[in-house]
């Protein structure tokens, strides 16, 4: 694309049909760091269970350009919308699981440095500005059409992903949603007339982290990644700042000529982690422990004592226990949201979401009863068993019993 010939040009998209971009955003479009979302996929591993979800990160940024046009003609606004994942990592979020710096941080070195800076003052445009939108830091009113309960960005991912994919649970009334948002001096505001299609946001986001960010599969290939990925940079083979830089492609590539572990060969070939172990997060003490998503050294420690224990080799147990309890956030001003009771079931919907999972290369019976215990010890307790070299919990009990669904191929 080419901003010299015309204003604007018009590029289409099988989701909102013809995308305007202007001068400034063709400029930004036109950068190397730009073009690399183009190779980094949407939904990461989620290709091995829906074919269709092949879609990048490149469209999705040009769908919350073009919705944040619709709301507001502020540029600031707009191109932090299309810069709003600039830095991020190929493989959706796994790389941020596995411990590496949040995408949003990651944006600064783009968006400071090199074409793309370049671009944005030549524009006119604070760069420092767009950085403050994307990390969700900005004081302006309009700063959470970027980062906030009804931002552009899940209102692209959620529909696209679910058109990509096939399936019907993120279908959400977006038109609905737009023409009741009111942008005020104090920010956002919804609406009465849009608090039917606001419920209908959360229930499909709920849906499509249920059926399709947290299937079974897509967890399983993500665990093996992750394993991967902080194998290769331990064993120094990989460095954080090119893995941040690279495309799912390149990424695998490299992985796969100097793999230790065999898990990217069996990633390439489908061959996935099976479920030992499966539990609803409603059928679990409310007291989990937030260690098993937010620490992942001491969960790779954790999976190898485990392993140990029950007779696996190295790499062969992923502990999976995802959390985003932020994720149904609805602090809109003026919505209206204690009316609805949304807060309210915010909680369960995300609880009601989770499953406890337990994934293995090789067949095991896993003492679910045991993994349990695990999940509930705080931190502290966890690292303390771990440095007195003992057995765990899960891995000591005298009577094993299996749960979970038999192994068999995800879908």
């Amino acid at each position: 694309m080419s901003s010299s010939k015309s204003q604007f040009e018009v590029v289409r998209d099988p989701l909102w049909n013809n995308i305007r971009l202007e001068p400034e955003a063709l400029a930004v479009i036109d950068t190397p760091a730009f073009q690399r979302l183009r190779y980094v996929r949407q939904l990461g591993h989620a290709f091995l269970v829906y074919p269709g979800a092949t879609h990048t990160r490149f469209e999705h940024a040009l769908g919350a350009y073009h919705l944040a046009g619709r709301v507001t003609q502020e540029r600031d606004i707009r191109l932090a919308a299309l810069l709003h994942d600039i830095g991020h990592y190929p493989f959706s979020h796994a790389l941020e699981e596995a411990g590496l710096p949040h995408h949003e941080t990651l944006a600064a070195r783009h968006l400071q440095t090199g074409p793309l800076a370049e671009a944005l003052r030549q524009a006119g445009v604070s760069a420092e500005q767009l950085l403050q939108l994307i990390q969700g830091t900005s004081s302006s009113p309009r700063a959470s059409l970027i980062s906030g309960s009804i931002d552009v960005d899940k209102l692209d991912y959620l529909s696209r992903d679910a058109t990509m994919c096939g399936v019907p649970y993120g279908v959400i009334d977006v038109d609905r949603l737009l023409t009741s948002l009111t942008l005020g001096p104090e920010g956002l505001t919804l609406h009465p007339k849009g608090f039917a299609a606001l419920e209908s946001l959360l229930f499909a986001k709920y849906q499509m982290y249920r059926n399709v960010y947290w299937h079974h599969a897509v967890r399983a290939a993500t665990a093996m990644f992750k394993r991967l990925v902080r194998r290769a940079i331990a064993a120094g083979r990989m460095a954080p700042e090119a893995i941040a830089v690279a495309t799912d492609d390149g990424l695998s590539h490299e992985l796969q000529q100097h793999d230790q572990t065999g898990l990217a060969r069996a990633l390439r070939e489908r061959r996935l982690a099976k479920r030992a172990l499966d539990i609803p997060a409603t059928e679990l003490p409310a007291a989990l422990a937030d260690w098993p998503s937010t620490d992942p050294d001491l969960l790779e420690r954790v999976e190898d004592r485990l392993s140990e224990a029950l007779g696996l080799g190295h790499d062969q147990l992923f502990l999976d226990l995802p959390s985003k309890p932020d994720m149904f956030d609805v602090s809109i001003p003026g919505a209206g949201g204690g009316t609805l009771g949304l807060p309210r079931v915010a909680g369960e919907l995300h609880r009601a979401a989770q499953r406890l999972r337990v994934f293995v290369l090789e067949p095991v019976e896993i003492p679910a009863n045991a993994v349990i215990d695990l999940v509930m010890m705080s931190r502290a307790d966890v690292e303390s068993r771990l440095s007195a070299g003992g057995s765990l919990s899960a891995a000591s009990s005298h009577h094993p019993r299996p749960a979970g669904p038999p192994s068999r191929r995800g879908r």
